[in-house]
């Protein structure tokens, strides 16, 4: 009775070790591959110049073969001597669209600026006039609570 039992083992561990197999070769991740460093071509840089001055001003302006163009300046003029930065970025779209962002950076964050950037509808009704009351009460309410909180009563 054993020796009936000793070649059915074996094929179902044969078949477990090929299921494994199969699962690990099914599971190979599949590259793209338009996005090898094969594939690509080459991309010249037409323009690089950068300027660092000693004060921490400084600029860069690039530009590629493709389109694309960079263009940015910043000095440490921000609070606690923050670089504050302002620029512009060009490039073409694959669906042939140009696109143009101009953006500053400096204590309030990154602001881009483009006529592609989506923008937020319009309020759909005007506020009611309770709510802004309300609103100008808490207001005042905060501006007393923290006015108090500078005296002791000690």
């Amino acid at each position: 009775m054993m020796a009936a039992s000793v070649p059915r083992n074996t094929a179902t561990m044969k078949f477990v070790i090929l299921a494994a197999l199969a699962a690990v070769a099914l599971a190979k991740p599949v590259y793209d591959d338009s996005h090898s460093l094969e594939s690509r071509e080459h991309i010249p840089i037409l323009k690089d110049e950068r300027v660092h001055e000693d004060d921490g001003r400084f600029s860069m302006d690039m530009e590629t073969g493709n389109g694309i163009s960079f263009s940015k300046s910043g000095s440490p003029d921000g609070p606690e001597g923050t670089v504050v930065m302002s620029g512009v970025y060009s490039y073409t779209a694959p669906d042939g669209t140009p696109v143009e962002v101009k953006f500053v950076a400096d204590e309030g964050g990154y602001q881009p600026d483009s006529a592609l950037l989506p923008v937020a509808p319009a309020f759909p009704h005007p506020i009611p006039q309770f709510v802004l009351d309300q609103i100008a009460k808490a207001a005042r309410e905060d501006a007393e609570r923290s006015s108090e909180e500078g005296y002791s009563y000690a």
